[in-house]
């Protein structure tokens, strides 16, 4: 038997939290590129207070990386990320229904607040075998760096499709 071949339990597991992750970071990076171009139509919107709208994720993101997985290690690892999608989910509609910036900056510090990666990487390390661990991190890095392109490009499609300007 080839003890590198992944197991049927580390594909799911690499493949679900990969998913998991990538949907998450799919939500963030679309609003990159429209928010940028049609901030300054929100209320209170300056070139600053956009800037520091498009940066608060990923401050409190940074804030809140180890403390949450130093929990992640007391309570489990899958109730901080049901926590953490929860508080992203809940960033992501203050955001989403804000025609301020101020209600931008909320809601993208709430959805930072939510930092799940930490939790995840530990996760999918205590699910893979030590052989399998560097492929299925790389499985993450892999599909971050492709969800970041597809965002890219989709963010301006879907909102121009729907008509939606901030």
């Amino acid at each position: 038997m080839n003890d590198y071949k992944m197991t049927p339990g580390e594909r799911r597991a690499t493949w679900g939290l990969g998913t998991v992750f990538s949907l998450r970071m799919l939500g963030m990076f679309m609003v990159l590129p429209v928010l940028t171009t049609y901030g300054m139509a929100l209320q209170g919107a300056s070139e600053a207070l956009i800037g520091i709208a498009i940066g608060i994720y990923g401050l409190t993101q940074a804030v809140f990386q180890i403390p949450f997985g130093l929990l992640s290690d007391r309570i489990g690892r899958k109730p901080l990320i049901v926590g953490g999608l929860a508080v992203f989910a809940a960033g992501s509609v203050i955001a989403a229904l804000s025609d301020s910036i101020w209600g931008i900056i909320l809601g993208r510090a709430l959805q930072g607040s939510g930092a799940i990666a930490a939790a995840v990487m530990a996760l999918l390390s205590d699910l893979t075998r030590e052989q399998n661990r560097t492929k299925a991190m790389a499985f993450i890095g892999v599909s971050f760096g492709i969800t970041f392109a597809i965002a890219m490009v989709l963010g301006p499609i879907i909102t121009h499709k729907l008509g939606l300007h901030v």
